[in-house]
């Protein structure tokens, strides 16, 4: 029997969605910075019900594309 391969969102520990409120504690940055972030189209959001959610997967990507920037750097 095949074991399923845990995501990079399960390996990191997330919960699959969060308030852009709470990044400032998942994320080494102040509240502040993580707004330019979303307003800026670098961190992905959903909206649900007026609520403004960052899936796992869009902090995983975020992750992602710093690492892409560094390498190209």
């Amino acid at each position: 029997m095949a074991t399923r391969k845990p995501s990079p969102a399960e390996l990191y520990g997330l919960k699959p969605l969060y308030k852009v409120s709470e990044l400032p504690g998942i994320l080494p940055f102040s509240r502040s910075r993580v707004y330019e972030l979303v307003r800026a189209g670098r961190i992905r959001t959903v909206t649900e019900h007026s609520v403004r959610l960052v899936p796992a997967s869009a902090i995983v990507e975020y992750i992602e594309l710093l690492e892409r920037e560094a390498e190209a750097a």
